[in-house]
C-alpha cells in the first residue's frame, strides 16, 4: 500500500511548469537544468519545473563514480558512439537511452516542505506506480536506492540538490535496447540484472503511454497539478529570469 496522500489541497506553490522535451542530447538537458536552477534559486516566486524526456546513448557517473563497475574497455564503449559524463549527482554509473523514460525535477525543496530523502522516496514511488499501471510489480529493494522487480533494476534514481533546489532525478526502463546495460553491473552489484516495463509486461510499450502515465503519478504523489509548457517557452526571459 502507498505511504503517501493521493492529492492535497492545491495552491499557486503546487502547481508545476512541466515540458516534455522529447529525444535530447545529455548535455544538452544538463545545461538548461542548470540554468533552471539558477533561476529558481534567485526567484522565490519563480515556478518548480519538471522535465520529461529521453537520453541518446550515454553512460553517466555520479559522485560515487563507477568507472570500476564497467565490465568492457572504454573502447568498447566508444565504437558503439556511447560516451561517458561526469555529473553531479549521487549514484554510480548509470546508462541511458532511447526508450527509457527520464524525470528531471527541478523542485525548490523547502517549499515544498520535503526533504533529500523525501523527495528520492517520491520519485521511486512515482515509478512504482508507473510500472503498476502497465501490470508490472515494481517494488523498492534494500541492496539499492531505485525501483526492482525481483533481482532486475527497472528504475534508477540520482538525485542533486544545490541550495535547497533539486535537480536530476529518475530513468525508468520504459522499452530501451537492454544490451548497453550489459557493459556495466548495475549500481555496481553482482548477480543483479536489467529489466524494462516492456520486458515485464509481455508487450511494447509506447513513450507517450509511459509519459501520460508518469506525469498522473507525479501530480498524485506530489500533490501538485502540472501545467504542459513547451520547450520554447522554458527559455524565454520569463521562465528563466535571464
Amino acid at each position: 500500500m502507498s505511504f503517501f496522500p493521493m492529492s492535497y489541497q492545491l495552491s499557486a506553490s503546487r502547481i508545476w511548469f512541466c515540458a516534455r522535451l522529447g529525444q535530447i542530447a545529455y548535455a544538452d538537458a544538463r545545461d538548461l537544468q542548470l540554468r533552471l536552477v539558477d533561476a529558481r534559486q534567485r526567484d522565490g516566486g519563480a515556478r518548480d519545473t519538471v522535465l520529461l524526456l529521453e537520453h541518446p546513448p550515454v553512460f553517466t557517473l555520479g559522485r560515487r563514480g563507477g568507472r570500476e563497475s564497467l565490465l568492457v574497455p572504454e573502447e568498447t564503449l566508444a565504437r558503439h558512439g556511447i560516451p561517458i559524463v561526469q555529473v553531479e549527482r549521487g549514484g554510480n554509473i548509470t546508462y541511458h537511452g532511447p526508450g527509457q523514460l527520464v524525470v528531471y525535477p527541478i523542485v525548490h525543496l523547502p517549499g515544498m516542505r520535503i526533504g533529500v530523502v523525501d523527495m528520492v522516496d517520491r520519485l521511486e514511488e512515482v515509478m512504482i506506480r508507473t510500472c503498476r499501471d502497465f501490470g508490472v510489480a515494481a517494488e523498492r529493494n534494500s541492496l539499492n536506492r531505485g525501483v526492482w522487480v525481483g533481482m532486475r533494476k527497472i528504475g534508477a534514481i540520482g538525485l542533486a540538490v544545490r541550495r535547497g533546489v533539486s535537480f536530476h532525478g529518475l530513468a525508468l526502463n520504459v522499452d530501451p535496447d537492454l544490451a548497453p546495460f550489459g557493459f556495466v553491473q548495475p549500481c555496481g552489484l553482482q548477480g543483479v540484472g536489467v529489466t524494462s516495463i516492456a520486458a515485464e509486461a509481455g508487450r511494447p510499450v509506447a513513450m507517450d503511454e509511459a509519459l501520460s502515465a508518469a506525469e498522473r503519478n507525479i501530480e498524485a504523489v506530489f500533490g501538485v497539478r502540472l501545467e504542459p509548457v513547451t520547450t520554447e517557452a522554458l527559455t524565454k526571459k520569463g521562465l528563466l529570469g535571464l
